[in-house]
């Protein structure tokens, strides 16, 4: 069984319905219009809502609460096959494939960047990688409710089998050709690897395109979320532009 916390996780979670959720535990202390729309919509869908002393959300102490918990399914991942075939139907269709990702919070970051500029999915592997657990679940503050996830043992074969759908994939790393100056073909993958170590050589040789951030001063690289909101936002551009 997962939890959720905080009450913009717990409301998302709410509204999208993907998960099912059993029930939602909130502290008699906890007030305010989030708490308010909380409670009317798990009524409205026959949630069970707990209200509670202060003192029985202590045991999550090491997570900031904000006097409510949720308790849900696990998450369902998807098969990457769905995600190939929902993407291959759309005009700028576009999955994001995370390359041993392993920091929670940068996970949770990176789906909050994605669904807030139009990914369509989210594509993770299933080893050296960070598994979808709170952390995640807080970070993206909700937004793991409204994208599509799949797992896959190999990212190199699945990159391939990308390929032969007619994806393009994109390699995000430093560089010379800048995201500014490239025209983006779609559908396609756009591949983001670690902050310590990058896009993995042999991913980097399946890439149909690599794209960096242009940058003013030279420093390492930016944290891998940062630098996942600057490309995908950067991608939108080239995708209104493309409708």
């Amino acid at each position: 069984m997962d939890k959720i916390f905080t009450r913009n996780a717990v409301l998302e979670a709410i509204k999208s319905g993907n998960r099912t959720i059993n029930k939602i535990l909130i502290s008699k202390t906890a007030h305010g219009s989030v708490i308010s729309e909380i409670i009317r919509l798990a009524k409205q869908k026959g949630i069970l809502v707990n209200s509670v002393p202060p003192e029985k959300l202590d045991k999550f102490e090491q997570e900031n609460t904000q006097g409510i918990v949720a308790e849900v399914s696990s998450t369902d991942y998807v098969e990457i096959e769905d995600l190939t075939d929902m993407v291959k139907s759309k005009r700028n269709g576009l999955l994001v494939l995370l390359d041993s990702i392993e920091d929670p919070h940068n996970l949770g970051a990176i789906i909050r960047n994605a669904v807030c500029f139009g990914a369509d999915g989210i594509i993770v592997p299933k080893w050296r990688s960070a598994t979808i657990n709170e952390t995640v679940e807080r970070t993206s503050a909700g937004a793991i409710e409204h994208i599509k996830i799949a797992r896959v043992n190999n990212t190199s074969q699945a990159i391939l089998k990308l390929k032969e759908n007619g994806l393009w994939i994109l390699g995000a790393e430093n560089g010379n050709n800048k995201i500014t100056d490239t025209k983006i073909p779609f559908p396609a993958v756009l591949v983001m690897g670690s902050e310590g170590f990058g896009i993995h050589q042999k991913i980097k040789e399946k890439c149909d395109l690599i794209i960096s951030i242009p940058q003013k001063n030279t420093i390492s690289s930016l944290n891998v979320s940062c630098a996942s909101a600057i490309i995908l936002y950067e991608i939108s551009k080239h995708q209104s532009n493309n409708s």
